[in-house]
């Protein structure tokens, strides 16, 4: 089982200072030279602040941002899922994970990003921005990540449960073998309403549990008994899809 992950637009600062990125350490090696090739635009657009600026969509408050990119390649890295920050990564809280949930996080959990495509959790890298929507000169990023990264993650066997937004799905498809995650809440007439407000917090508390778990699920069955027990109120949805039902408070 992988379970598919969006980034989140904060990152963690730090990480180990004798270590700098290295494209070839991370999984799904086939998409190096991708890598390559975004890392490169990102630092070379990262010169000129203004146009950064814009490119990235941030404020001039966030500056900070296009100083991490100009220093990519240099800065200190750290596990991807400890460099994501945000309200789905709080909730997974990947830092007081024990020793053998962190095993299989590593072998389980894979992060769709906009910069390097999909990564493993454990995988070293630097604090970074950019998103889905950035807008890098001569890059269009769905385009350009489309084929490569739905390739990569066809070549990874097993249920694929897909934590990603429609607009990170864009940059690449998951497996034939997925099965997109849909939180929502129900009301009184029975009618399901995708969440927005606690839609990033559901998702990290259910990867948790997921991970705290450990079972590899090779089934949407398997899944759903093991969901159901567990507290969790996980049903199938609209054709490819599981909701996950929560209380909208």
């Amino acid at each position: 089982m992988i379970i598919l992950l969006p980034p989140s637009e904060t990152k963690r600062d730090g990480g180990d200072d004798n270590a700098a990125l290295d494209l070839t350490q991370l999984s799904f090696p086939q998409l190096t030279e991708e890598r390559k090739a975004v890392s490169h635009a990102l630092i070379e657009l990262a010169g000129d602040a203004d146009a950064a600026q814009r490119a990235l969509g941030i404020s001039a408050k966030q500056l900070f941002e296009v100083e991490r990119n100009r220093t990519l390649a240099a800065s200190p890295v750290m596990p991807a899922l400890k460099r994501y920050t945000g309200v789905l990564f709080d909730g997974l809280d990947a830092a007081s994970l024990t020793p053998e949930e962190w095993a299989f996080a590593e072998k389980s959990v894979v992060v769709h990003s906009a910069l390097f495509g999909p990564i493993g959790a454990g995988d070293p890298i630097p604090a970074y921005r950019l998103s889905h929507n950035s807008k890098v000169p001569g890059l269009p990023l769905k385009r350009y990540w489309r084929v490569p990264a739905s390739a990569a993650l066809a070549s990874v066997e097993g249920l694929q449960l897909d934590f990603r937004s429609e607009a990170y799905a864009q940059l690449g498809a998951a497996s034939a073998d997925s099965i997109y995650l849909r939180v929502v809440t129900e009301g009184a007439d029975g009618k399901r309403v995708a969440l927005s407000h606690f839609n990033k917090k559901s998702k990290g508390l259910f990867a948790r549990a997921l991970i705290r778990a450990g079972i590899d699920h090779t089934s949407i069955d398997s899944l759903l008994t093991w969901a159901n027990g567990a507290g969790f109120r996980l049903e199938h949805g609209a054709p490819g899809e599981l909701d996950l039902v929560v209380e909208n408070a």
